[in-house]
């Protein structure tokens, strides 16, 4: 989508010094960046500022492709990695036509291999010191020094770092939604298709994520708060370094415990954690652990490099989220059956249901673990291995 640039246009002089940067900061996906920072440029534009798109996100988010009206958007130059293709922001062309202001979306963004700059806050730098103003966006977990905590809190991957100083050498606008009106939008299908809701709304999009992203945000651009995540995590009652380095994974004592054991093991060394099994007993000694299903257990995680403990609580979710806490988790892997609506209504909430609820700001995972089969011992697993919800 392009239109050209107004005849008659005059090419201004070489600036004399940098251009400034505002960058357009989130508390996360679909907050409504994109369409800020190209409807603040569209006014730009009208009040006679030379204004160009050098690249903009396409989120098919309808809404955010209408402020892209009047405004001059650039070719990307489309770059071939491993068969597929990119397109990325041409930083030579911005240069060489020279605009007063230029936008160019995801700050936070890794260059493919071989280009000149490894990340793209270092073409807008180079677009900075050529004396071209940028527009530019990036979300709270692309902040250095907030990605860490931001992993903690959401129990994805560290997301692509942005430095500070960088970003604070600029304007900075605060994109702010609520984080009840961003589920609402995410719930209308207006962040994520339609199909994948329900799985965001229950992962990184949890209220509990949005409210501590939230909070990390306004710490950060709070200037009287010297350290914001020590900020952060003493409000809570945290002190020291977060411990992020181990999974755990609630067991129940039934044979669908081997399949959720290898799907942690597998979760702990994509994020190089250490893994931990527990199994919660009730506090007044009447139950009867299945001891041979748990010691089939402590060997599989024994073999997988991990280990496995019983604790004693009033009731499976609290046990649960008392251990992984104990534990420093920054995952809690746990199993859900697939029930139909009928079955919810009769039996009442689940182990994974009051496990949600009560989380807080620990990162869980629920995994559907299948359901056993009436005709056999076996245990019949989902299609594909898992029907996951991913909470955060």
């Amino acid at each position: 989508m392009t239109s050209s640039a107004p005849p008659g246009r005059v090419i201004p002089a070489a600036p004399a010094g940098p251009g400034k940067l505002r960058a357009y900061l989130g508390i996360a996906p679909g907050v409504g960046k994109t369409y800020e920072m190209l409807r603040d440029a569209r006014a730009r534009r009208r009040s006679g500022t030379d204004t160009v798109v050098a690249h903009w996100e396409r989120h098919a988010r309808p809404a955010t492709p209408a402020q892209l009206a009047g405004l001059e958007v650039l070719p990307a130059r489309v770059i071939t990695y491993q068969g597929t293709s990119f397109a990325e922001p041409d930083v030579t062309t911005v240069l060489d036509r020279r605009p007063e202001l230029a936008v160019v979306d995801e700050l936070a963004h890794a260059n493919l291999p071989g280009e000149q700059h490894a990340r793209r806050w270092q073409d807008v730098s180079e677009l900075l010191a050529n004396g071209i103003d940028v527009y530019t966006t990036l979300n709270v977990a692309n902040i250095e020094s907030l990605g860490e905590i931001v992993s903690r809190i959401t129990g994805v991957h560290r997301a692509e770092p942005v430095p500070d100083a960088f970003v604070r050498a600029g304007e900075i606008t605060l994109v702010d939604l609520a984080p009840s009106a961003l589920r609402q939008r995410l719930a209308q299908g207006l962040v994520v298709p339609a199909e994948r809701a329900d799985a965001a709304l229950s992962s990184y999009f949890r209220f509990a994520n949005l409210a501590a992203l939230r909070e990390l945000a306004q710490l950060w651009l709070d200037d009287s708060v010297p350290d914001p995540v020590s900020a952060f995590l003493s409000a809570r009652g945290i002190s020291g370094p977060v411990n992020a380095s181990v999974i755990v994974v609630g067991l129940e004592g039934s044979p669908a415990d081997e399949w959720l054991i290898r799907y942690a093991a597998h979760v702990a060394g994509l994020s190089d954690a250490r893994l931990q099994g527990v199994y919660v007993r009730a506090l007044d000694n009447l139950d009867q652990p299945p001891e041979a299903r748990l010691e089939k257990d402590r060997r599989l995680l024994g073999e997988l490099g991990g280990t496995l403990r019983a604790v004693r609580a009033g009731d499976p979710a609290s046990g649960l989220i008392r251990a992984a806490r104990k534990a420093g988790a920054c995952q809690l892997v746990i199993g859900s059956r697939r029930r139909s609506r009928w079955s919810r209504l009769l039996t009442g909430a689940t182990v994974a249901d009051q496990v949600l609820r009560a989380a807080g700001d620990l990162p869980v995972q629920v995994v559907n673990v299948g359901r056993p089969d009436k005709n056999s011992d076996e245990w019949r697993r989902p299609r594909h291995d898992a029907r996951q919800h991913r909470t955060a």
